[in-house]
């Protein structure tokens, strides 16, 4: 009779631990999972797309940079994109038109669509406040991290 006892008393610990480990396991496995899941749909998205400065210049006191969408899907939320621009050597983040507070800030337009699609061209105008003359430099920034960059000089 003590035999059955400990025996019971053995398989119900022995159920009770094995449910407390599962319990424990299965959240992290499903919790690196979805980790997995969403770092893989963020590199996906980043190799469909790409974009391509494919020229830049300066007008007065603003300057010109056109930039191509060469990936295969398309880029939306554009006012979120980061543009870094100035004097070589001396650059920095400029604001998009909405946020700025005055001089500098950047503005956009789309050159042969309605959204930046793959194919399409969007001009960006930095208006910087300052007669542009001398070396330059420009990167763009899209909001999933992709970026291209050039100097160019007026």
């Amino acid at each position: 009779m003590d035999r059955t006892i400990v025996t019971s008393f053995m398989i119900i610990g022995g159920v009770i631990a094995a449910v407390l480990v599962f319990n424990t396991i299965y959240p992290a496995v499903l919790q690196s999972s979805d980790a997995l899941t969403n770092r893989q749909r963020r590199i996906d998205e980043r190799l469909k797309s790409q974009i391509e400065i494919i020229h830049a210049t300066a007008d007065g006191s603003n300057a010109l940079v056109w930039v191509k969408n060469v990936g295969s899907s398309s880029i939306g939320a554009i006012e979120r994109c980061d543009v870094f621009f100035g004097p070589e050597g001396n650059f920095s983040r400029i604001p998009y038109e909405d946020e700025a507070g005055g001089t500098p800030y950047w503005a956009w337009k789309l050159e042969n669509d309605t959204d930046w699609k793959p194919t399409a061209t969007l001009q960006i105008t930095v208006t910087y406040g300052l007669s542009l003359s001398g070396r330059y430099f420009v990167k763009v920034v899209t909001p999933n991290g992709l970026s291209d960059e050039c100097y160019f000089s007026n």
